[in-house]
């Protein structure tokens, strides 16, 4: 008797496949997932039921409904009396610091945390918030808010700055009125006036909405799916057939250099989709990749197998905690080789279904367009059981995938919408860049009005471009946004110029030790931020013991003017990846004699940055032995010292050769030859089997029975490997 899936018998009666899965585990059936198989006789038995059901209990389950419905319309009043009388309390609360505090960490916890914890946060009785109230102003906190300087601490203890100065020097912390303190010194000396601190920012003090998302409000949502895996695998050609493209003709070596965020609609559901690049040095874009998405799609070769990228995308996957489904690509070829990739997969703890394993296998072509539909069922019947949702109603939030400076449009960025909805209008903030929508234009370039849960757009109107996953939200103003960027770009600021410590003698003997150290300066410019991470990181990694990359500068966009005159002021060389510079720009690094690289694909960059490197490294110096000789006589030559005679034996001897003196296989002496002669004719260079006559430069001490060794030195180029 044969066997049926899981998902084939729900798809049949009509039923979700984790319901399905629900009521086969009740009558004790082992299945675990919609891939499980159970026998024909018991999906009868399972039809019979569910229409036998349908049938006879129709008017009760009518009748069922009823309470549901009116039980919330009950609950809800009690619900808002309970929210009034909260409210209430907190405004009789007489310390506004701590009730504000309170808020703070509510909203924040509440923000994040799950639907169900964030009702027994609201429920909590008021007598806890006023304990920690009271408890807090016990204590006299006192807030500070960095950089802060000495007479600012003073004026907020109370204190003249003479005496703050004073028990700073007790510390050992010497300081004038004038200069910033670490916050290791501000805590000891507020700790010293019977005080506590707690530091905060500029966006701590801004009030923030709260939002909290009902369970009824939650709506199904598309998938956000991930193609990774190694460089020239198949991914976008993949991603092209699924979306009838052709991206791949417009990257630069047909190999992705960016993230590229799609969404297409497959049997009345949308996908959203992420195209990682599959290139080694694209590490952090295959990172972010995993963190924003639900499933993950590893494509291998079925000619190749798996790849080390390929295993850093199993490991990327895995850390997410996402599903996994492995489309073997170019199955199409003569010398492809499925089962040789199922068996590598297994090693990384990925075993296929056919082989008694949970991973979800699918054998395609991306080329000859095989088995395309048979992954995407695959794909919308994992995002089935996941239940992925969010709320569409309220201020959108998500995470920016990539970002760059367009000429003509100013700050773009491509962002991917978690949850609520984005409308052109609405004031944003991204990392330190904020705006109002501007535009939004999605992935096929047509413009839209509002962009829902799961939607990759491209948003115009930022006041910068902001690093690519960043978060993004939605403020209830242009003043808030812009407040709380500012804030956020002062600490950048202030982390940036913190990280500059002070030399110690220690440091500084080091230093001296390092001094050989060489170094070549990098001004990097790309056209996107992904590419700039991916550029850097990658140059950096070849970096030694003897030469480093030094990156003295970073940015987005085309080679400026600025970028030439710092690149002359540091002796640094321009990288471009997929920008180029402009008329000025190039006709003054002619004139300062500033040399510009442009490139389209990385590891042209790397190949050359190495080579670059290579050069700076000190040669390695080898002995080379060109000849040995035997001294049968000396002769004494007045003003010219000892003469050995000669007889080579081995190799040749050249005049500029440097000599070697043994003597019962010690080293007697080392040093160049001075005379060379054959008879009574200075020769150049004297080979085996004949006699010669030869002096070293300022040594007489040779003996009969002595040998002599010739050799160079020769240098050998030195390489990073």
């Amino acid at each position: 008797m044969g066997k049926v899936r899981v998902y084939s018998l729900a798809k049949k009666l009509g039923v979700k496949s984790s319901d399905l899965v629900q009521i086969l585990q009740e009558l004790g059936e082992e299945v675990t997932n919609h891939m499980s198989t159970v026998e024909e006789a018991t999906a009868k038995v399972l039809q019979d039921m569910l229409k036998k059901k349908e049938t006879t209990k129709e008017g009760k389950v009518e009748k069922s409904v009823k309470p549901v419905q009116t039980e919330p319309q009950k609950g809800k009043p009690s619900v808002q009396k309970q929210e009034v009388k909260t409210s209430q309390e907190q405004k009789d609360n007489n310390s506004r610091r701590s009730s504000n505090k309170s808020h703070k960490n509510q909203k924040n916890k509440s923000y994040h945390s799950k639907p169900q914890e964030r009702q027994v946060q609201q429920s909590a009785p008021a007598e806890v918030a006023e304990e920690i109230s009271a408890v807090e102003n016990e204590g006299d906190v006192l807030e500070i808010k960095l950089p802060i300087n000495v007479k600012s601490l003073a004026e907020n203890l109370g204190v003249s700055p003479n005496s703050l100065i004073g028990k700073l020097m007790g510390l050992g912390v010497m300081a004038t009125v004038n200069q910033n303190l670490e916050p290791e010194a501000i805590e000891l000396m507020v700790e010293e006036f019977g005080k506590r601190v707690r530091f905060v920012t500029e966006e701590d003090k801004v009030k923030r909405r709260i939002i909290e998302d009902r369970p009824e409000d939650m709506q199904f949502r598309p998938p956000i799916v991930t193609i990774m895996g190694h460089v020239d695998h198949g991914k976008t050609s993949l991603l092209d057939v699924i979306r009838n493209t052709n991206v791949t003709a417009t990257e630069a070596g047909g190999i992705t250099q960016h993230i590229g965020a799609y969404q297409t609609m497959i049997n009345g559901k949308k996908i959203t989709f992420l195209d990682t690049p599959g290139h080694e040095a694209f590490t952090s874009m295959r990172a972010r990749g995993a963190q924003l998405t639900d499933i993950a799609i590893l494509v291998v070769a079925a000619d190749d197998g798996v790849m080390p990228q390929t295993i850093e995308a199993i490991n990327h996957a895995k850390a997410a905690d996402i599903p996994i489904i492995v489309a073997v690509n170019k199955i199409d070829k003569d010398n492809a080789n499925p089962d040789r990739v199922l068996q590598q997969l297994t090693e990384h703890s990925l075993v296929p279904e056919d082989w008694g394993g949970d991973t979800i296998t699918v054998q395609v072509s991306a080329l000859k367009n095989m088995h395309i539909e048979d992954l995407l069922e695959m794909i919308l019947l994992v995002a089935e059981m996941e239940e992925l949702k969010a709320n569409p109603d309220r201020p959108a939030d998500g995470i920016v995938v990539e970002a760059e400076l367009d000429k003509g449009r100013g700050p773009v960025a491509t962002i991917l919408v978690k949850r609520g909805t984005l409308n052109v209008g609405d004031p944003i903030i991204c990392g330190t860049a904020y705006g109002r929508v501007r535009a939004m234009i999605n992935d096929k370039g047509e413009r839209v009005d509002a962009a829902g849960p799961s939607t990759p757009v491209v948003v115009l109107g930022l006041s910068d471009v902001p690093s690519a996953g960043d978060i993004f939200e939605v403020m209830e103003d242009d003043k808030t946004a812009r407040t709380i960027a500012d804030d956020r770009a002062q600490r950048k600021r202030l982390e940036a110029l913190t990280t500059k410590k002070s030399v110690s003698l220690d440091d500084f003997f080091k230093q001296m030790q390092e001094g050989d150290v060489k170094e070549l300066n990098l001004i990097i410019k790309a056209d996107v931020q992904g590419s700039v991470e991916a550029v850097r990181d990658s140059l950096m990694r070849l970096s030694t013991g003897e030469v480093r990359v030094h990156p003295i500068h970073t940015g987005v966009g085309a080679i400026t003017e600025t970028d030439i005159m710092l690149a002359s002021a540091s002796e640094a060389i321009v990288i471009g990846f997929n920008v180029r510079p402009d008329l000025n720009a190039r006709k003054l690094a002619e004139k300062d004699k500033v040399e510009v690289r442009t490139y389209r694909v990385i590891y042209k960059a790397i190949e050359e940055i190495k080579a670059a490197l290579e050069g700076l490294l000190e040669p390695d110096y080898k002995e080379v032995i060109k000849g040995r000789a035997e001294v049968r006589a000396t002769f004494r030559v007045p003003k010219v010292g000892t003469i050995a005679g000669l007889y080579v034996t081995d190799g040749k001897i050249n005049r500029n050769n440097r000599v070697r003196l043994l003597r019962d296989g010690v080293v007697i002496h080392e040093g160049k030859i001075s005379s060379l002669k054959r008879f009574q004719e200075d020769v150049r260079e004297v080979s085996e089997g004949y006699e010669c006559g030869l002096g070293i430069e300022g040594y007489n001490d040779i003996k009969d029975g002595d040998e002599m060794e010739v050799f160079v030195i020769e240098e050998v180029l030195r390489t990073l490997d």
